[in-house]
């Protein structure tokens, strides 16, 4: 077979088999923490290192349940499967997780089950770059609304909803799951039990290092959930590895997940909402030609082009790097804004600035060919992110990218404000002094404290607006006053 195709076909399903050792190690964990299920399903077995483990470790299971769609998998494993411990009770079948009867399968199980197994790390993202075929039938399962549902966020690991899907299999009985998967899969999965209200008596994450055993500079671990109708239970423990006894506990408190709880509860009057909003910079998807950058007084677009426009709608540009590595005095990229508010009508821009609308028309092939669905119904030439708040003079920036609560105070430059690329995050005012005040109360001890109980590192956007805006800012009053008694 030809190598790329093999490549995309070990992405299109995940293929990250599970070694040997790791398997032993996750099923010698749950005989430490007392599972001891009558059946075992491991619903994609691959090669079948998880149930060669379960077989010689779970003693008393009577029955293991193996189900691959992998024709050339699931062949080694029938030939492999017989020098197991007690072969007799393994049951491996050839299916797609996506169209298997596992009702049917569940039926013919009596007793507590265990789902074992290590689920595709992969996202329907990727699954689309390659073409893959490997996906659940599109649904918009996490019930995103909204510009939510047509962006970014309606993107989602696989992982994520198999996991859902085998969560439903405990609606009435109970049972264990442990899984392999990314942390954030994991966080996000226990966060979806919490908002249905699914029957749990205890869940925990193991990390494990993903390097060492996959080769994959992934943040993954071990999900483990007992499931119980009548018990709902959904603080859970953060372990640093499957033989660690050192963990922390996180929570939801206030819609929030919160890593943190002790922590949080004592800061727990910085939480609430504040008249100042978190919002995001402007999202253009077209930097070839919205982007500008200067050279020796002249402006150029990502083409090279030679840009002779007006200036009235050319604003300076600060991107996300440029926060977080605090090139914030002076900046030679620029941004062609093209409305004052979301919606907004661009055609004023013909008799306005004329250049700058020819200059829109000459690339419009560019602008027209946007794929993401929030440009279709919307003025020609639109952007998203803009308001009033984008025209303030002064910032407090932070980078959402970056692993670091670094915050940025960002004034005008060339007579203009200063405006972010969609990476950044910041709040706008009018003028210094009182941006000045809530940039040292960010700063404060107790501030930086109570939003690192927010924030999971491992994200691949650690830094969101839910976490900003659920900082009370009016609250550094209060931090004054409790500053003041000391």
């Amino acid at each position: 077979m030809n190598t790329h195709i093999e490549k995309n076909k070990k992405i299109e399903y995940g293929d990250f088999q599970t070694p040997k050792e790791l398997a032993d190690l996750v099923c010698q964990k749950l005989v430490e923490i007392d599972v001891s299920p009558h059946c075992v399903i491991e619903p994609t077995c691959g090669l079948g290192a998880f149930l060669e483990s379960a077989t010689t470790i779970f003693t008393h299971t009577n029955k293991l349940v193996g189900v691959e769609v992998n024709l050339a998998y699931l062949n080694q494993l029938k030939v492999r499967s017989k020098i197991f411990s007690h072969p007799e009770r393994l049951d491996i079948r050839e299916g797609d997780f996506f169209k298997f009867e596992w009702n049917k399968l569940l039926k013919e199980l009596d007793g507590e089950i265990l789902v074992l197994g290590n689920f595709p790390w992969i996202t329907n993202a990727t699954q689309s770059v390659i073409s893959g075929s490997n996906l659940p039938h599109k649904t918009n399962f996490q019930n995103h609304s909204g510009f939510d549902a047509i962006t970014g966020k309606s993107n989602f690991d696989i992982s994520e909803y198999m996991l859902i899907k085998v969560a439903e299999w405990f609606q009435h009985r109970p049972g264990y799951l442990a899984m392999l998967v990314k942390i954030s899969v994991a966080r996000k999965f226990l966060t979806h039990l919490y908002k249905t209200n699914t029957g749990l008596s205890y869940s925990a994450i193991y990390r494990i290092d993903a390097m060492k055993h996959f080769g994959a500079a992934v943040d993954a671990g071990l999900l483990y959930a007992r499931f119980d109708p009548s018990l709902h239970n959904y603080d859970y423990d953060v372990f640093d590895s499957l033989s660690s006894q050192s963990h922390y506990r996180v929570g939801h408190r206030h819609g929030l997940t919160v890593k943190d709880l002790d922590t949080f509860e004592k800061l727990g009057y910085l939480l609430g909402n504040s008249n100042e909003k978190w919002r995001s910079g402007i999202k253009h998807d077209c930097s070839e030609i919205m982007e500008l950058t200067e050279k020796d007084g002249k402006l150029f677009n990502g083409l090279n082009e030679l840009v002779d426009i007006e200036p009235n709608y050319v604003y300076p540009l600060i991107k996300g790097s440029d926060v977080a590595n605090n090139r914030i005095s002076t900046t030679h990229r620029f941004i062609l804004v093209t409305q004052k508010t979301v919606g907004e009508p661009t055609k004023p821009i013909k008799t306005m600035a004329p250049k700058t609308w020819a200059y829109l028309e000459y690339h419009a092939n560019y602008l027209d060919s946007r794929r993401s669905k929030i440009y279709q119904n919307n003025p020609r030439f639109s952007i998203f992110g803009v308001g009033s708040y984008t025209f303030s003079p002064w910032k407090i920036a932070i980078g959402s990218l970056y692993k670091n609560l670094n915050f940025r105070l960002v004034g005008p430059t060339q007579n203009k404000p200063i405006v972010f690329d969609d990476t950044v995050y910041f709040l706008s005012f009018e003028n210094y002094e009182e941006a000045k005040k809530v940039f040292d109360f960010l700063y404060s001890q107790d501030t930086q404290k109570f939003l690192s109980t927010l924030v999971f590192w491992e994200d691949k956007r650690p830094i969101k607006t839910s976490i900003l805006n659920s900082l009370k800012l009016n609250a550094r009053k209060a931090l004054i006053q409790q500053l003041q008694l000391f």
